[in-house]
């Protein structure tokens, strides 16, 4: 007896369930935070972290579309991929904005949704959805798990497919047989990928030929991208650009890959871009993008965009450069390796002091402009009053619409990965959650989340998350009781015509923070903003400020739909 006892305790040592698999995967993948939702598919695998005292954070949301967002602020924050786990069906697809506002946005995610099992499959079983189909055009890639022994190789393969190269999301779809499984082998989780070798090093050639363009040029304008923060590369970006003093135009999501505060900076263009940055960039000569995808937002009518330039295009996506906007020096590289062979590289100095005065002039006579309110808040003033009780360094998140490009507009970022926003897909409740994992990833910053009321009552349930962890996120309402965007476009394209955008219901928003158990906080007059914002930002814990901002403000400058980056309105008061 005590010798089948002793074997008896050797065999159940080495049993494993296929969720254990997944668990000992995600360590080893140096995993530090997950945030999820259970649910029936996914039952084997909350048993495996219960059970195995898994030595990673679980972050439980109070919906998959707060655990997505928050995966997103954790990436953006610390350049790692978020990790999210949620259950079939509705589970899954609760997650699908969040999945596309990443492949949009080019963040590096890592997504587990539950399944039914393989033997059902394609019958309409309980809680079933389709997610390979679903997903397949908005992931870098998916996977769906049909083999225990293949699980830790797909679950390493993820993890490398979606951080290198161009990053974004990428799905594993595990069924609920395969995750409790129980397999008494060790798997292998080595990999090969013949198809999939990103390009990160540039054609010397093309580097010649860019240092050549760069030497000729007499008004030359680099255009930097999200993709400089992506490839950790803004200190070779302001080396750069100092080296041989070229102007700097930031895209929305290229925002703090280099310095705001920098004298070469024009700050953002596009859209609501700034007067000197859209002017640069019809003017120039040579127009150098690193890193950016030319999206509309960004062009406006591209048979206006940098017409008399010739355009070089440093990328690690080859299927972008020349997509919207032909290209002349086609650079397919990351972002920091292509910067590198720049500076090394021979660049006569360009002789472009006239262009740098025309553009500072432009910074100069043509800046940010706002009316003074004499009843509530000006919100162009109340983000100017964060960005200098923050002392300008805060991590900021937001959602979309007009306080977004306030937030742009007024905060100058001078280090990288601290602007936290959804650019491509413009996700309304994206701010407060992303706000989540962004503080979780840096625990010791300052967290600002910049939210309008619409967005914020989209996903305002993950206060319980703040409440339940103590984390100081400090949430900043920009309320003007309003679909702010929508309603500037109504009242400039459709003659104020305001069809369902004004929110004449809206909570009090202290009562509701207090209901979670946190601090809650409102401001309706300028007087009072500098004294609560630097009272909020000392405070230890998380805080909820309702700002009453003038509804009717407006964001300009604006590129009017079908208008050149030239033709901008609202430039002057």
């Amino acid at each position: 007896m005590k010798v089948e006892a002793k074997q008896e305790m050797e065999r159940t040592k080495v049993l494993r369930t296929g969720s254990d698999l997944l668990i000992e995967t995600l360590v080893d993948a140096e995993v530090d935070t997950l945030f999820g939702y259970p649910g029936g598919a996914v039952l084997p695998i909350y048993d495996a972290l219960y059970r195995n005292k898994a030595p990673f954070e679980h972050v439980l949301s109070r919906h998959e579309q707060g655990s997505i967002h928050a995966a997103e602020g954790y990436a953006r924050v610390t350049g790692k991929p978020g990790v999210v786990l949620a259950t079939s069906g509705p589970g899954a697809t609760n997650l699908i904005t969040g999945i596309t506002d990443a492949m949009m946005d080019s963040l590096p995610l890592v997504i587990f949704t539950g399944q039914v099992a393989n033997s059902v499959i394609g019958t309409d079983a309980f809680q079933e959805a389709d997610i390979m189909g679903i997903t397949t055009p908005i992931t870098k890639y998916n996977y769906q798990v049909k083999n225990v022994s293949d699980l830790p190789r797909i679950v390493k393969e993820a993890f490398h497919v979606a951080s290198t190269g161009r990053p974004g999301p990428v799905v594993v779809d595990i069924p609920k047989n395969i995750s409790a499984a129980i397999t008494t082998e060790k798997f292998e989780n080595d990999f090969y990928l013949p198809g999939y070798q990103p390009t990160k090093t540039p054609n010397p050639l093309q580097i010649v030929k860019l240092a050549d363009a760069l030497s000729r040029s007499k008004r030359p304008l680099l255009l930097a991208g999200a993709g400089v923060l992506s490839a950790n590369a803004a200190e070779e970006l302001k080396e750069f650009a100092e080296k041989y003093q070229l102007p700097v135009a930031n895209t929305l999501l290229g925002l703090g890959s280099f310095p705001g505060s920098n004298s070469l900076s024009l700050g953002m263009a596009g859209m609501h871009g700034m007067y000197a940055a859209n002017m640069g960039i019809y003017e120039c000569d040579l127009l150098l993008n690193i890193g950016a995808r030319f999206d509309d937002r960004l062009t406006g009518n591209i048979e206006h965009f940098a017409p008399n330039a010739k355009v070089a295009h440093i990328d690690i996506d080859p299927a972008e450069i020349g997509k919207n906007i032909s290209t002349a020096i086609p650079v397919v590289a990351d972002a920091k390796e292509a910067l590198k062979a720049l500076l090394t590289s021979s660049i006569g100095m360009p002789d472009h002091k006239v262009w740098k005065e025309r553009l500072q002039s432009n910074k100069t006579n043509y800046p940010l402009w706002h009316e003074k309110s004499d009843e509530l808040i000006s919100p162009q003033w109340l983000l100017k009053q964060v960005y200098r009780v923050s002392n300008g360094e805060a991590i900021v998140t937001t959602d979309v619409g007009q306080h977004q490009m306030w937030a742009a507009q007024y905060y100058a970022f001078d280090k990288p990965n601290r602007w936290v926003t959804s650019g491509g897909l413009g996700t309304m409740g994206f701010g407060f959650p992303a706000a989540i994992g962004a503080q979780l990833g840096a625990p010791n910053d300052l967290v600002v989340s910049v939210v309008g009321d619409g967005g914020f009552q989209m996903t305002l349930q993950e206060l319980s998350v703040i409440k339940e962890r103590n984390l100081p996120v400090k949430i900043i309402i920009v309320n003007n009781e309003a679909l702010g965007m929508v309603r500037q476009w109504q009242e400039s394209f459709y003659e104020e015509r305001y069809s369902e955008s004004l929110l004449s219901q809206n909570p009090d928003f202290v009562k509701l923070a207090e209901s979670y158990g946190i601090r809650g906080l409102k401001i309706d007059n300028e007087n009072d903003v500098v004294e609560t914002l630097e009272d909020v930002f000392s405070y230890d814990g998380p805080v909820v400020v309702d700002c009453r901002v003038v509804q009717l403000e407006c964001v300009y400058p604006m590129i009017a739909p079908g208008k050149g980056i030239h033709e901008m309105i609202g430039v002057t008061k």
